[in-house]
């Protein structure tokens, strides 16, 4: 099955043409953020995507992501790592929070305690756990303390939701004006403690933002109404034109992640691992994937992304000498057998996706591939009533916690295995890297025994972006601040 995806080839030649007027109207950006008004101005610590791009550009915390997903500062001006890796000690920049008050480490240190706090309960909250200590000292310096070394701690501040708030208010690079239209101010270098720059009237631009549909950001950005659009995923890919013509204007992240099925309900036909592992069995993989004709798009079988600088290598690739048509009569054998012992034929299961084309096509490739194992597959329409549920997510540093704690049993979702999480922790305090390593190696197959996940690739964002916009670049967190959109370089 072929799908071809493209735009109408006027759209494409009408979108070249306003390529490079659209940007600087007025001093003006306009750029639209697929999804919704809510969604974009969420509050808490629980951010969807879009929130988290608003949130980064207005409230700092002591790091941030700059376009290329590096780390740069932020309320943190400097910052030293000692060698045995289990300090960070970060020099506060001149400045105020928004009520006037001092940026002093007395303050910063109680904004970041109260940030954890409202944490408690996320995935983020265990990637923060070897946090053992948060000290304000003399001259604005503020030190925290790890039980044991962390090399993608930097990366793991500078997350929209450690974002840093005095008195219910934050301070970043940028100003919210929400009235009839959302519009983003870049504050002067001089509001945030630096030294005036005479150019910067020339070169901040406002951001205008509007939440939309996938399909209303597309014709808004055909129409030269939008800039740029940002936070494309796979259930809106088919909407896009990721060939030849499009170069230039479609930007496609690879990132590292999850992206696959999570065992939601482990009861019925899903309550045995067995059973959960005929699901992972059945689903020919390049075959999901193969219908967006994205190149250089890995399927893999594997909870953890491969190629991690702490991945030891020894936990390889599942079922890598059986060819698929083996695999499904496995999965078959299984289900038949399941269904006579518990006179359920047929095996029925159902999986919670977004509403989207690309997740129509995914049903598709699945239902297909399930069927010949002898499941067959509904669409559930809440997750509440879902077995599985798609799983798309982007991840927030490179290392092989991160993807181990998105199935923690503490955040009581679904399977999960109580011996895998005991591996995490005994890797937080294990004596060395290489131990750490081979613990969280561990826990990696106790979760690929139990089969509470069923891989099947990496994420994939897409953005349509104008050729003359700057401060944009592909990256693999998929993540685009918006402050670095709204100035131009020197």
């Amino acid at each position: 099955m072929i799908f071809r995806l493209r735009f109408l080839v006027p759209a494409v030649l009408a979108a070249l043409l306003l390529a490079g007027c659209g940007a600087d109207r007025e001093g003006v950006i306009d750029l639209a953020v697929i999804g919704d008004r809510d969604s974009l101005l969420q509050k808490g610590t629980r951010l969807s995507p879009d929130a988290q791009l608003l949130r980064s550009a207005t409230v700092d915390g002591l790091v941030r992501l700059d376009a290329n997903g590096d780390v740069t500062p932020a309320l943190a001006e400097r910052w030293i790592v000692t060698d045995d890796g289990r300090s960070y000690i970060f020099r506060l920049r001149n400045g105020t929070w928004p009520d006037g008050a001092e940026l002093s480490s007395e303050s910063v240190e109680d904004a970041f305690r109260r940030t954890l706090r409202s944490l408690k309960g996320t995935s983020l909250a265990l990637d923060l756990s070897r946090i053992s200590e948060i000290r304000a000292m003399a001259g604005r310096v503020v030190e925290i303390r790890l039980t044991s070394p962390m090399p993608n701690f930097l990366q793991l501040l500078a997350q929209p939701e450690l974002g840093l708030f005095h008195k219910g208010a934050g301070q970043g690079l940028m100003r919210l004006e929400d009235d009839d239209e959302l519009v983003l101010h870049p504050l002067p270098p001089q509001a945030r403690g630096e030294a005036e720059d005479p150019s910067w009237p020339k070169r901040s631009r406002e951001l205008r933002l509007r939440a939309v549909s996938a399909s209303q950001a597309i014709l808004l950005f055909d129409e030269g109404k939008v800039d740029l659009v940002l936070g494309g995923q796979i259930e809106t890919l088919p909407l896009v034109d990721t060939g030849p013509l499009s170069r230039g204007t479609v930007r496609l992240d690879r990132v590292i992640g999850l992206f696959g099925l999570q065992v939601l309900n482990p009861k019925g036909v899903l309550a045995e691992p067995s059973m959960r592992e005929a699901v992972a069995m059945a689903i020919d993989r390049p075959a999901v994937i193969a219908p967006f004709n994205v190149g250089g798009w890995d399927a893999t079988t594997r909870f953890v992304s491969p190629g991690l600088d702490d991945d030891l290598g020894t936990i390889g690739e599942r079922w890598e000498s059986l060819p698929v048509e083996d695999r499904q009569r496995e999965a078959a054998r299984r289900v038949a057998a399941w269904s006579a012992a518990n006179g359920a034929a047929p095996a029925r299961l159902s999986v919670f996706l977004p509403e989207g084309p690309g997740s129509d096509i995914v049903l598709t490739v699945l239902r297909g591939d399930l069927a010949k194992a002898g499941f067959v597959l509904d669409r559930a329409a809440t997750e509440r009533q879902a077995d599985l549920i798609w799983v798309d997510r982007v991840a927030r540093y490179a290392a092989a916690e991160w993807f181990l704690n998105q199935f923690n049993c503490s955040l009581r979702r679904g399977a999960c295995s109580p011996e895998a999480d005991a591996r995490v922790e005994e890797a937080r305090a294990a004596p060395d890297a290489a131990s750490a390593a081979a613990l969280l190696a561990e826990a990696e197959a106790e979760l690929t025994a139990a089969n509470v996940y069923i891989p099947i690739g990496v994420p994939l964002r897409w953005s349509l972006v104008r050729s003359d916009i700057t401060g944009f670049a592909a990256n693999r967190w998929g993540f685009h601040p918006l402050p670095p959109l709204a100035v131009l370089p020197k």
